[in-house]
């Protein structure tokens, strides 16, 4: 069986997502396209042997489609990943799952009442080998109890458009999905610290930022997000337990040694740090389209979760630092929760 694809939105991660299913992942066929810029929308069609459709709603509907990618703009996922869920068809959403906790709910209620999965979030990082191997350290209990976390995420640089506030809803929200996962825990509180600004930042960003969480276990995270670093794409990761820690590795890269230095290079953007891991996520989600079972990523509870914990995050910022409670609904039963 053929899986074919319909694909909302065909910015630059559309397209990105319409070439992984097109040249590298077996079992897929993109079908039809729709984007707000119908040209766009028409040239990509062509490009692949595709059916431009005028919107979300049509595509979806279309009997060319079984699995739905929407990869639209942020404020318009909710509408699409609903619709879907309403037509029965499996559907994979670029995070953010919706831009706000309500419409998160909305989702997850409506697919509670379907009677069972169809969503699945783009959250990556699960995918990667070096996070899937420290989950593996971690869930084997050989390092004892978890402690403590220490995370960086680092950018080169940004463009003018980034605010302060989407150091939580764009750039953290990756560390807050991988740390509920790698550690099975819940995460109950955010502080956000400014330390002193780079003076290589636009003037209205607040770049470093120090994110501190608390887990429902005590376990105590420390974050840091700098988004003008200069030197290259950085990701960081260490958990130290009772009897010993593990620590994300580095890419795998050449080591070049010359004129008395040793040196490896460091990669420049999220593309090439975690394009494995994005084949990787795309390749298991299509299996389970194609074998009728459910997804195994990122579930629409996992969207809530990050979203919920991001408005907590950003509140503090807005606070100036004070320690913000994340207000989170229980978990219903068929994400996981208790009965």
């Amino acid at each position: 069986m053929t899986v074919r694809v319909g694909v909302i939105g065909t910015g630059m991660i559309g397209q990105d997502h319409i070439r992984r299913l097109t040249d590298v992942i077996a079992g897929a066929r993109v079908s039809a396209v729709t984007d707000l810029d119908a040209d766009r929308a028409a040239e990509v069609a062509a490009r692949v042997g595709a059916t431009a459709h005028p919107d979300g709603a049509e595509l979806i509907a279309s009997p060319e489609v079984d699995a739905v990618l929407v990869t639209s703009w942020g404020p318009t996922h909710a509408e699409h990943v609903l619709n879907a869920i309403a037509a029965g068809r499996p559907v994979f959403c670029e995070k953010p799952l919706a831009t706000t906790a309500e419409d998160c709910l909305r989702i997850v209620e409506a697919e509670r009442a379907h009677g069972r999965r169809l969503v699945q979030v783009g959250f990556m990082r699960r995918f990667d080998a070096g996070y899937r191997q420290m989950k593996e350290v971690l869930a084997s209990g050989s390092l004892g109890t978890p402690l403590m976390v220490h995370c960086a995420h680092r950018n080169p640089t940004v463009p003018d458009s980034y605010t302060s506030r989407m150091a939580a809803q764009d750039t953290a929200v990756h560390e807050i999905d991988v740390l509920r996962w790698l550690l099975d825990d819940e995460i109950v509180s955010a502080q956000v610290i400014t330390p002193r600004a780079t003076s290589k930042r636009f003037a209205h960003l607040k770049d470093p930022q120090i994110m501190l969480f608390e887990t429902a276990n005590g376990v105590r995270v420390d974050l840091e997000v700098f988004v003008n670093c200069q030197y290259g794409y950085d990701i960081r990761c260490e958990t130290v337990g009772e009897e010993g820690l593990v620590r994300l590795p580095d890419p795998a890269a050449v080591g070049v040694r010359t004129a008395g230095l040793h040196s490896t290079a460091v990669p420049q953007d999220w593309k090439a740090r975690f394009v494995d891991a994005f084949d990787t996520e795309f390749r298991e989600w299509i299996a389970t389209v194609e074998n009728g079972t459910e997804p195994t990523g990122p579930s629409a509870w996992d969207g809530y979760a990050a979203t919920v914990i991001t408005d907590a995050a950003v509140a503090s910022l807005d606070s100036d630092g004070a320690v913000v409670t994340v207000d989170m609904k229980p978990r219903p039963a068929c994400y996981g929760g208790a009965a």
